[in-house]
């Protein structure tokens, strides 16, 4: 049974200000139909995904407006069009005498379309060429122009790439060399098993049955580090692992992760779990485990996941604890709420942390990257509408926009080697996890949109947390904080932003891989590397690529470092394994981990 939750005065007004009923209809004023227009824009939102059509039609809009009073810029496209047809045409006739001829294009580094030797060959290496081109001068054709709004220039080059993504000579079986080669060596079997793999994924989507039999059992083969389910609330279970040595450090960590997705990201298979590596390195370990929000929960708060996820939690592990300081940790937005909490705690003289560690979660959100240009006024409206009918964010509305980041490896890669080449990876850990997404309550990710992306109330000295002001220049405990290089959700440069607004220690990593696969790093993994780099407290600010330049750099996993990093900010005496829960204070263990949050879809 779930124990009760202890309801908050402080917020009760606004909830019940919610709620109330709207006044009766007044013959002396004016009627509203404000419900009609969400109504059809959550409507219209269901066949976009969630995109909002004004969002990108008026960014096209702002671009071809400065480019038609531009007469300068027009005249340097006409000359790069024809330049370009000219190197193209002349490439093409010597390419037809000779294999040796110079390309007059070249791919980004990044872009892997073209990279099989296949491509080499004529008549394929002038497809390539031919669509590199197109690239190329749409790549200055949007280009900010003088005047123009700097986001919606970003935009219209974002979606110029990707709308040209669809034509590359690669998504084109008859024109992709790889696709015609091994057609004709397995005389079209290829084609029949990408149509079986289409009509699997077909049925998946349409039954919803989402993860499909990916051969990772919750609780066997991911999310199975020993432990107990010692704490639960409407929002989460709180998870104590089993303790694997005789002595353990005094200062117990608690894991605070993002509620986008679930929490065994840091738990995965055995021999790269974050969760088990620190607990066989002599740590007490906790773990949130969120649960997956339903339309009853539309109306909780961006605040309720601090006061009943991080600040319950924390005194849960007191109770277990007492007298214990915490090293706390969060991961993704799970950091960026461990953040706020740290802040509010700080303010309030509350003095429970050790130490806060911060895994590619940003605290500023002046420059997010690429997931900026999903968000501004008109599309948190057009988001919020569709939240608003369904009562939280659905977990393919969300993918869909982690996919247009990053399109060419997520969706047009795999469809080549599904579809046409007949090839199907096996399911990893990290994939399995990947594909057992949440949702998001609608009140708690609206206010989260509008109070960190559009207004940034964090580092401006806006957020207020129980009616007053909190400011991260308060926290004054040591942070170890951890970007990584090809991260699409959290840009380490962003991340790195957290150095701008704290004066304490400040111990900095950045990681190569992305905003998972360089959090999943353990030890033993080939070509693992990360920069490090100590800013003292009250130190000077040096800048994101200053940093680079000067920060140490080490090869393999950052695990042992930040492990090394916790031991030094704990007491030097070991302590002997705590027990499971506290039953003489009520927090008896309920079941075994990972519990049942974890299992809801």
């Amino acid at each position: 049974m779930d124990q009760p939750v202890r309801k908050r005065s402080v917020n009760a007004p606004r909830a019940l200000e919610r709620r109330a009923p709207p006044p009766l209809m007044s013959l002396t004023r004016p009627q509203s139909f404000e419900t009609v227009d969400r109504v059809a824009q959550a409507t219209i939102a269901r066949f976009t995904q969630g995109i909002s059509p004004h969002a990108q039609i008026s960014a096209w809009i702002d671009w071809a407006a400065h480019l038609a009073q531009s007469p300068g810029r027009q005249l340097e496209l006409t000359t790069e069009a024809f330049s370009s047809t000219a190197r193209l045409a002349h490439f093409g006739m010597h390419n037809l005498v000779s294999d040796k001829t110079e390309r007059p294009f070249t791919p980004e580094p990044s872009d892997r379309r073209f990279n099989d030797p296949a491509w080499a060959a004529f008549p394929y290496l002038f497809f390539e060429q031919a669509f590199l081109s197109q690239q190329q001068w749409w790549r200055k054709a949007t280009r900010e122009l003088r005047g123009m709004r700097p986001n919606n220039a970003a935009r219209v080059s974002f979606l110029a790439t990707k709308y040209l993504d669809v034509f590359s000579p690669a998504n084109f079986p008859w024109l992709n060399p790889v696709v015609m080669d091994r057609t004709q060596r397995e005389g079209g079997a290829n084609l029949l098993r990408g149509l079986e793999f289409f009509f699997q994924d077909f049925l998946d989507v349409a039954t919803q049955s989402g993860n499909g039999d990916n051969g990772y059992e919750i609780g066997k083969d991911v999310a199975a580090t020993p432990g107990e389910v010692i704490f639960r609330n409407h929002l989460m279970e709180l998870i104590q692992y089993q303790p694997t040595t005789e002595n353990v450090a005094a200062e117990p960590i608690l894991i605070v992760p993002a509620w986008i997705m679930k929490y065994y990201v840091l738990d995965l298979a055995a021999h790269h779990s974050l969760v088990r590596y620190l607990v066989e390195r002599g740590f007490t370990v906790f773990m949130i485990s969120w649960r997956n929000p339903t339309a009853k929960d539309r109306d909780v708060e961006f605040d309720d996941y601090r006061t009943f996820g991080v600040m319950e939690a924390i005194e849960v592990v007191n109770a277990v604890l007492p007298g214990r300081k915490i090293h706390a940790a969060g991961y993704c937005l799970g950091g960026t709420l461990l953040s706020i909490a740290a802040a509010t705690m700080a303010r309030d003289g509350d003095d429970r942390l050790a130490s806060m560690t911060l895994l590619a979660s940003q605290t500023d959100f002046s420059e997010p990257g690429d997931l900026m240009l999903f968000v501004d006024a008109a599309q948190v409206a057009f988001l919020e509408d569709m939240m608003w009918d369904q009562g939280y964010l659905d977990t393919y509305q969300m993918s869909g926009v982690f996919m247009a980041l990053r399109s060419n490896e997520l969706f047009w890669a795999r469809a080549i080697q599904e579809y046409f080449l007949g090839e199907r990876d096996h399911a990893t850990d990290l994939m399995a996890w990947s594909a057992d997404q949440t949702r998001m309550p609608y009140l708690m990710h609206s206010q989260y949109l509008r109070g960190l992306f559009l207004e940034n109330r964090l580092t401006a000295g806006r957020y207020a947390v129980n009616d007053d002001v909190i400011a991260l220049k308060d926290i004054s405990v040591p942070m170890f904080v951890v970007g990584t290089e090809t991260d699409h959700i959290s840009p380490w440069r962003s991340v790195y932003k957290v150095h701008l607004f704290t004066d304490n220690d400040l111990t900095f990593v950045l990681t190569n891989g992305g905003h998972n696969a360089g959090i999943v790093s353990e030890p033993g993994r080939e070509g693992r590397r990360y920069h490090l780099a100590v800013r003292p407290r009250n130190d000077r600010y040096v800048s994101a690529e200053h940093w680079r330049e000067r920060a140490k750099l080490f090869e393999g996993s950052w695990w042992p470092a930040w492990a090394s990093w916790l031991e030094r900010e704990s007491a030097k005496e070991r302590v002997a394994a705590p027990q499971m829960g506290a039953p003489e204070k009520g927090f008896v263990p309920l079941e075994p981990a990972p519990g049942r949050y974890v299992h809801q879809h």
